[in-house]
């Protein structure tokens, strides 16, 4: 059917397990939107709550979809063309709902172990092909306890040869996709 990103700013944690909002960067803007696009994903959603935070990203937006940055990169501006800026989680469910027909699957990533709402990445692939799927990403230090309890599913965390394990959220969003929808 089809799958959709989402990247929240908010409900999420900082180093300290407080909830709090998270500011937009520049290259979550574009390099996950090239991620997405490379992936097939339907749409883009960027969500942030405060409308200061929107009209900055809207600035950013723009530079790269008109005049000189569009001129010096346009395939960022052509992957641009489908992201989506929100206040809230609920128009980004309402928004995939308007366009597939179908309530979507809301599926969380975190770097967190959770317990029995894991989904196998190919069960993942699987559920793309027949409904509308969310990938849900989260900023800061990921998103908090009570958004991921709220959501149908969550995927496995990624994890390398060592402990550590600190994603930018943009490798994460690189790294599932191709997981998910890579040949």
């Amino acid at each position: 059917m089809s799958l959709f990103v989402a990247l929240l700013h908010a409900p999420v944690i900082d180093r300290h397990g407080m909830r709090i909002t998270a500011s937009v960067t520049n290259l979550d803007l574009q390099d996950i939107a090239r991620s997405s696009k490379t992936f097939g994903a339907e749409r883009y959603f960027v969500v942030h709550p405060s409308p200061d935070e929107q009209a900055l990203n809207r600035r950013i937006v723009g530079h790269w979809k008109t005049g000189y940055g569009k001129t010096a990169h346009p395939s960022r501006s052509e992957a641009l063309d489908f992201l989506q800026l929100c206040s809230e989680f609920s128009e980004v469910e309402s928004t995939v709902e308007e366009l597939s027909g179908k309530k979507p699957l809301r599926i969380g990533t975190t770097a967190r172990l959770q317990g029995s709402k894991i989904l196998s990445i190919s069960d993942c692939r699987a559920k793309i092909e027949t409904e509308p799927v969310i990938l849900v990403f989260g900023t800061g230090y990921g998103l908090t306890e009570e958004f991921l309890d709220s959501l149908d599913y969550l995927l496995p965390p990624i994890s390398g040869p060592t402990d550590f394990n600190h994603l930018s959220v943009r490798s994460a969003v690189a790294i599932y996709l191709d997981r998910l929808r890579g040949r």
